[in-house]
């Protein structure tokens, strides 16, 4: 028998990491029996509440959230139950899931962040209800500080991405043929470290690419930046006719100097399109290096200065890519999910 499943976040089918998991999970929730309808305020979704959205106009009625998921099995919750983004949606959703089968997939808990520090109402809790987490350090949280034994699942990939176009994808961004170009994934806010990834790309005297937005007020700050590195910068986002393959086939390194993520998925990517990655030292990174990764260091350019010259090592990327394969599959994901979901008897 089929059943119904809603995704719900702040906004979903964007470039960030959490609605790319967000796919994922949709795409492993359809594969397991379910069918599946996403809820947000803001993105190309099935239901759009605009009082979900990161910066709303208002807060969402209880009548409108509770319309969205009407006749809905079960609820994944993708951070809205997390982070106090939008603390007003937060205290809807979660009084209309009370007593209501639901997931909820926590990627950053508010202590994990400085500004969000005081807040002390997320994550709630309810017996209905499952949490999973996307590292073992937020595991270990949740306990010491809440007493929830939360799940730990991974974020997952498709290992066996198709590879992108790196002549076309280079000539729409006007990058010559023998330009060295430095791809660093993200959006601009500041604990992606854009000083930082900057640095790498005037120390190799390679061209900057920052595809995603300004956000979170960073706007002016990334301006200033720009204006003041000798480095020569491209600000094209990856959409439209480029693709996240072609990002990655066009760029020679990844760089990612992030001072906190709540996983981090460029340099799994760069594993699976096999580019070699420059990953800061942030503490989940320590996780994902404890499983063997070959990175390069961000605060040290000599590394990256001879890679660029000479190529990666291709048993590294060979290395890497395996990892990647073993570690974060779409269908380790689809096992993951099979279990939590059997474990609570909500399997079709």
């Amino acid at each position: 028998m089929t059943a119904s499943a809603a995704i719900l976040s702040f906004r979903l089918g964007r470039a960030d990491g959490v609605s790319v998991v967000a796919e994922r999970w949709r795409q492993a929730l359809v594969d397991l029996g379910f069918d599946v309808v996403t809820v947000a305020g803001d993105g190309p979704v099935d239901r759009l509440l605009p009082g979900l959205a990161i910066d709303p106009t208002e807060d969402p009625t209880l009548d409108q959230v509770k319309g969205a998921l009407d006749a809905i099995d079960l609820v994944v919750v993708e951070n809205l139950l997390t982070i106090p983004m939008n603390l007003g949606a937060s205290r809807v959703v979660a009084e209309v899931l009370h007593g209501r089968p639901a997931i909820l997939h926590h990627h950053d808990p508010p202590w994990q962040r400085a500004r969000f520090s005081n807040v002390t109402e997320l994550p709630p809790d309810d017996p209905q209800w499952r949490h999973v987490v996307i590292n073992e350090l937020t595991r270990r949280q949740m306990r010491e500080r809440l007493g929830i034994e939360a799940e730990l699942i991974a974020n997952a990939f498709d290992v066996d991405a198709t590879r992108g176009d790196r002549s076309s994808t280079r000539g729409q961004l006007g990058v010559a043929a023998d330009e060295r170009l430095l791809l660093h994934p993200a959006r601009a806010i500041e604990r992606k470290n854009v000083p930082a990834a900057l640095a790498l790309a005037e120390a190799t005297g390679a061209t900057y690419w920052l595809p995603g937005p300004a956000e979170e007020g960073y706007a002016a700050t990334l301006d200033r930046l720009l204006e003041q590195t000798p480095a020569r910068t491209i600000r094209e986002p990856i959409s439209g006719t480029i693709t996240v393959a072609d990002a990655y086939a066009a760029s020679d390194a990844v760089v990612f100097p992030s001072t906190w993520e709540g996983f981090g998925n460029p340099p799994i990517e760069a594993a699976i399109y096999e580019r070699p990655a420059a990953v800061g030292g942030y503490p989940v990174a320590d996780e994902l290096r404890a499983l063997g990764f070959r990175w390069l260091p961000t605060d040290d350019p000599e590394p990256l200065i001879a890679v660029l010259a000479h190529g990666a090592d291709p048993g590294d990327l060979a290395h890497n890519h395996d990892l990647a394969r073993k570690h974060f599959s779409t269908e380790r994901l689809r096992r993951d999910l099979r279990a939590l979901l059997a474990g609570a008897g909500w399997l079709p």
